[in-house]
């Protein structure tokens, strides 16, 4: 994912570097074969579950780092013609647009069951089809005594207080980016910090928002629709920032060893545009979960 400044050096780098062949892809889906394996069964109740699942997450902890660190070692090595920078930022747009539409069908989900299917199924005979004193409220709270009443997460505070966190991480990252540009290599450095720093206060702040719906509101996953999106669609959300954030974490401290130059640096650029989509993304979730 990364381009550094001996990424495209002239006549030293090849006309497409191809890497040879590495057990990194096997190992890689046997990892997560072994985590997949110890989910089932640690949610069925078997012992061994939770063995399986940590062993195998951890393997591929190990894998990525080994892969991730190839590759940039290849980068680094000038080995990665202009080419092979074209193909990092062909396959870095269309992961993104992969995302988009990820989130988008979840945004369309929520949108169905409040716009459509709520006020369809308000107009019914309820009485025979669904259940006496049905109302086409949004959130419902489905068949009496079968979903227990909760409280829905308002706007105030902790939701704002994470609006400004990342929209003000998305300008720090801008000023890292014109400082990398400008060859200012400490001052990208200091503003990256200042990013990684918000990026995880925005996970702190989500974290004891989670805590306050479960303990507080009664809000949990399967608090009918509304808690099963709402937590969908946050929680997605908040693991894609803890991605984005590490990604981030790592780009810093490559700037810290020397990495990247002016001309050169799409590791920095890829990373960035991650987490510029996260920041859409979240105020989609600000308007659409919190405030309507």
């Amino acid at each position: 994912m990364s381009a550094s400044h001996s990424a495209t050096q002239g006549a030293t780098a090849p006309y497409y570097y191809v890497p040879p062949d590495s057990m990194h892809p096997i190992r890689g889906a046997v990892s997560l074969f072994l985590v997949l394996l110890g989910a089932a069964l640690w949610i069925n109740s078997y012992s061994p579950g939770v063995y399986v699942f940590v062993i195998g997450l951890l393997s591929l902890f190990f894998v990525l780092f080994r892969w991730f660190g190839d590759a940039i070692h290849e980068s680094e090595g000038g080995l990665n013609s202009q080419r092979v920078d074209h193909s990092y930022r062909w396959s870095m747009a269309w992961f993104i647009f992969s995302e988009v539409m990820f989130f988008a069908a979840f945004f369309g989900s929520l949108w169905y069951a409040r716009e459509v299917t709520t006020p369809w199924l308000s107009n019914l005979d309820t009485t025979t089809l669904l259940w006496p004193h049905f109302t086409g409220t949004w959130p419902n709270f489905g068949p009496a005594g079968i979903i227990t009443p909760f409280e829905t997460v308002g706007p105030f505070w902790l939701p704002t207080i994470n609006t400004a966190l990342l929209l003000s991480s998305g300008l720090t990252l801008t000023i890292a980016h014109h400082a990398l540009r400008a060859d200012h290599r400490s001052k990208a450095i200091f503003w990256m910090l200042v990013t990684v720093i918000l990026g995880f206060s925005f996970v702190a702040c989500q974290a004891h928002e989670y805590h306050h719906a479960y303990t507080e509101l009664n809000l949990r996953f399967d608090s009918g629709i509304f808690g099963s999106l709402f937590f969908m669609l946050t929680g997605f959300h908040g693991f894609h920032v803890i991605l984005g954030a590490t990604m981030l974490t790592i780009i810093m401290l490559r700037l810290i060893r020397g990495h990247f130059t002016p001309n050169h640096h799409f590791g920095f650029e890829g990373a960035a545009w991650y987490w510029h989509f996260v920041d859409v993304v979240w105020l989609g979730l600000y308007l659409f979960v919190y405030w309507f």
